[in-house]
């Protein structure tokens, strides 16, 4: 199951919550594509900040290097490695940009798919949102923890992970 946090758009006039056509699913995880066509996919994503530092990164790096006399080997071995770091945290550049854009990080969901995701979260939500009067905050930042139901204090186990409770049999 993958994991993806929700984020919704900076609302347009005071008071009127965002559509939710517009909210946007990042998953966590590893890029391809951002590992294999780095600037082309922050163009794409249209990461302009990123791209900019990306691009700093990349030159100041190869010159470095070259200054340094490094054989060809090391030049693309680095470069390799600074696409590898591309592709491990595109989610975190995504949401950075995102961040910046004012928009806000309403929760976490899992599911098999984005649309298994995106069913989940939607579910919750629109509970959550008929359950509390219109203008009140919502009572639970993460829709997800929203559902998952609490265990009575009768119900807890005698093993938390690996390890016994004190003085409880075996």
């Amino acid at each position: 199951m993958s994991v993806y946090t929700v984020h919704e758009p900076p609302p347009r006039a005071a008071g009127i919550s965002a559509d939710p056509e517009g909210f946007v699913f990042i998953r966590d995880g590893f890029y391809w594509w951002a590992f294999l066509l780095a600037p082309f996919w922050m163009l794409w994503r249209r990461l302009w900040l990123v791209l900019l530092g990306y691009v700093a990164v990349s030159v100041a790096l190869q010159m470095a290097l070259r200054l340094v006399g490094a054989p060809r080997p090391i030049l693309t071995l680095v470069t390799v490695i600074v696409s590898l770091l591309i592709g491990l945290e595109a989610a975190t550049l995504r949401r950075f940009t995102l961040g910046r854009r004012g928009w806000s990080n309403v929760g976490i969901v899992s599911g098999v798919d984005l649309e298994d995701a995106e069913r989940r979260f939607f579910t919750t939500w629109v509970g959550r949102r008929q359950a509390r009067p219109t203008g009140t905050a919502p009572s639970t930042p993460n829709p997800a923890a929203a559902s998952v139901p609490r265990p009575s204090p009768g119900d807890q186990p005698d093993v938390i992970g690996l390890f016994p409770e004190p003085g409880a049999q075996r």
